[in-house]
């Protein structure tokens, strides 16, 4: 009983106990509330007395003596609180058990931070962690935000700018992207893989010379995939390098306008600039601090003039060699990834012998097998060439614009770049390129001489394989499938646009989806064989069929990288958007093929159509010939002409369709029964209609 009744009364006196800290908690939290409010009180009067000692400021000195021991007085009295607070928190955190820890330290904190944002409103520095802060405390004091630029959207009405340069940025930007969306570089391919990839595809490369005209044909099993040609008129400057003039500096554009001797300014951005080289390596990268009007500079062109843009230049040279390529006052070196791992390994050991400290290279896929004594054969030969290029320099100063090194003809240029082990044989058909080809091969790559052959018969090499017929099916705007399905390829001033359709491709059983995905995974290869065959370069979007399965996207879409791997031209695919659009980039060096065999319509400046502003009025009916000769003898339009060989109609079949045409005109009109007009039939709109309806009448 005893027990019993001492149990009680611990149970009774507990019960007493919480219900006092209870009412304890609830007093201070309203004195809590209540000092709060007194607080906002005086901060408010202090504010206000702030404002009033800004707006009389030129009052007598008398007053603001005592506004400033007023706010003196004040400071002091907050202060005051202020610790009185943070001790009864202290007490509070050290009585409270565990259930009422968190919900204790959750008020002291707030009460801290806005502690901390009212000193660091009325200008104070305070972003350190007191001394009741938790071990590991990160204060972070929140600007207050700016009433002007506020928007419901979160955005402002101002033009935002960047530090630094804006070219710079944008390259970060995108290397950013590219690792958020988990694209990588092109693994590494085994020995086995690339023993694979060769023995995979026959490549043969045809040259034809004829006249001051040269054309080269890359074949993939007897298939024309690229072109080139060189014209006397239109020669490439891209490789060549350059003493310029700046002409103009634009610091809003972050570029340069460089003249070079050509007539029309090139232009250097930004991004171009060896900023090193000229002694800015620490310091700002800004273009107009780096290049002024009048200076020379070394540079070098990257594109050819396209359009109404001028040539693109960079000053970062770079010298192309048989099996690397030179790049002076640079410090990476690279190794083409189309090399199997271990010709990387061999290749990066004999780097690091022959390579000077104050040079990068950059390895090719035709380096593949070289000997180490070929490849420093190469570097010394381009490190003398670059040498020879700052001389020129350095004496040329006062003759600038000049050309300091220019790249060698189209010919040469084409068979060091592409021709390597994976060419079973080269075909030469004219003499000058033969004897310029052969002269080149034997002398920087004699093993591979015994695969050039000499085309010695009177019929054309290139009706022999093919070549112009693919041509010209290659400047036609639409293409077809083996299978039945077509291409449309559409190019415009800001892309390139390909859509595909199935055309008269049905399938062999099957659903839909299958039929859809057998067509676009023909349309995929097709349409990286017409990127390079035509070199179409900028922003390229394709237009697959819609496919309702992921696995099936994904497919085409690998099929796609698989078929530009074989593409040497630097190209990005991006994601499949949301309305199953395909987007990729593609570098633009030069002019494509159709610019090759074509010119602009004077008539239609190259639109296709010509427009009337006025509607022209027919006199009569009459056929589609009638229609056809009538707008002709209006406005005669001769739309692009290309060089190739096309169905023309010849002189005698035109003459024969002009006298059809009047024959058909002079012919007397058959007698036909008089058709009067009721008044209660309908009006009719043209000419045309009348007579349709009066056709019908008679018949």
């Amino acid at each position: 009983a005893d027990d019993e009744a001492e149990d009680t009364e611990a149970t009774e006196d507990a019960e007493d106990t919480a219900a006092a800290e209870d009412a304890e908690d609830l007093a201070d939290g309203d004195d809590g509330e209540e000092s709060g409010s007194r607080r906002r009180r005086r901060r408010g009067g202090r504010r206000r007395r702030r404002g009033e000692a800004a707006e009389h400021g030129d009052e007598e000195p008398e007053e603001s003596g005592e506004l400033a021991a007023a706010q003196a007085a004040q400071d002091a009295e907050d202060t005051a609180e202020q610790v009185e607070e943070d001790a009864e928190d202290a007490s509070e955190e050290s009585d409270e058990g565990e259930e009422h820890a968190g919900a204790a330290g959750g008020n002291s904190s707030s009460r801290r931070r806005r502690r901390r944002r009212r000193r660091a409103g009325d200008g104070g520095q305070d972003g350190e962690p007191s001394a009741d802060d938790p071990e590991r405390t990160v204060v972070k004091v929140r600007e207050p935000r700016g009433k002007k630029d506020e928007r419901p959207g979160g955005g402002t009405d101002e033009v935002q700018s960047i530090k630094g340069s804006t070219r710079l940025e944008a390259k970060k930007q995108r290397r950013r992207e590219g690792r958020e969306q988990g694209r990588r570089r092109v693994p590494i391919i085994t020995e086995a893989e690339f023993l694979a990839r060769r023995e995979a595809v026959e490549r043969v490369m045809v040259v034809r010379q004829n006249g001051d005209r040269t054309q080269i044909g890359v074949l993939e099993d007897d298939v024309l995939v690229e072109h080139y040609v060189n014209k006397e008129q239109a020669v490439s400057y891209v490789g060549n390098v350059y003493l310029g003039k700046v002409q103009n500096v634009l610091p809003s554009m972050e570029a340069a306008f460089i003249d070079i001797g050509k007539g029309r300014n090139a232009v250097l951005y930004a991004g171009e600039v060896n900023f090193e080289a000229l002694g800015m390596g620490n310091g700002p990268r800004r273009i107009e601090s780096a290049l002024k009007s009048g200076q020379s500079v070394l540079v070098q062109v990257t594109k050819d003039p396209i359009g109404h843009k001028g040539a693109r230049l960079t000053s970062q040279v770079s010298l192309p060699g048989r099996y690397l390529v030179y790049v002076p006052e640079g410090s990476m070196t690279g190794i083409s990834r189309k090399l199997p791992d271990t010709e990387r390994a061999r290749l990066k050991t004999i780097l690091k012998k022959i390579v000077p400290d104050d040079a990068g290279v950059i390895v090719r896929t035709a380096a593949e097998g070289a000997s180490e004594e070929e490849l420093r054969r190469d570097v010394e030969r381009l490190q003398a060439q670059w040498e020879d290029i700052r001389k020129k320099a350095k004496n040329g100063n006062s003759s600038a614009p000049t050309l300091l090194y220019g790249e060698p003809d189209m010919t040469v240029r084409v068979v060091r770049d592409i021709f390597n082990e994976d060419f079973s044989k080269v075909i030469v058909s004219g003499d000058e390129a033969w004897e310029t080809i052969h002269g080149y091969v034997a002398h920087v790559a004699p093993d591979l001489a015994p695969r050039l052959s000499r085309w010695t018969s009177e019929v054309d090499v290139f009706a022999t394989y093919r070549i112009d017929e693919q041509l010209a099916k290659a400047l036609d705007r639409k293409v077809w499938l083996p299978s039945g399905g077509s291409l449309v390829i559409d190019r415009t001033e800001a892309m390139v646009v390909v859509d595909v359709n199935t055309g008269k491709f049905t399938g062999q059983g099957g659903n839909l989806e299958e039929t859809v995905t057998r067509n676009n995974l023909e349309a995929a290869e097709e349409i990286v064989r017409q990127l390079r065959l035509r070199d179409l370069g900028g922003i390229i979007v394709i237009d697959f069929i819609d496919m309702v399965l992921e696995s099936n996207r994904d497919l085409v879409l690998r099929r796609l990288l698989e078929c530009l791997g074989r593409d040497r031209t630097k190209h990005q695919v991006a994601e499949v958007t949301s309305l199953g659009l395909v987007q990729m980039t593609r570098k633009r060096v030069g002019q494509g093929l159709l610019e090759s065999f074509s010119e602009t319509c004077v008539h239609c400046n190259g639109r296709g159509v010509i427009v009337h502003m006025e509607q022209p009025t027919a006199a009569g009916g009459g056929g589609k010939r009638r229609k056809r000769a009538r707008a002709g003898a209006e406005q005669p339009h001769e739309h692009e002409t290309t060089a190739v060989q096309a169905a023309v109609p010849t002189a005698e079949e035109e003459a024969e369709a002009e006298a059809d045409v009047v024959v058909e005109a002079q012919a007397e009109p058959v007698e036909v029964p008089a058709f009067e007009l009721s008044p209660d039939e309908e009006l009719y709109s043209s000419v045309a209609e009348a007579e349709a309806a009066a056709s019908r009448g008679r018949g």
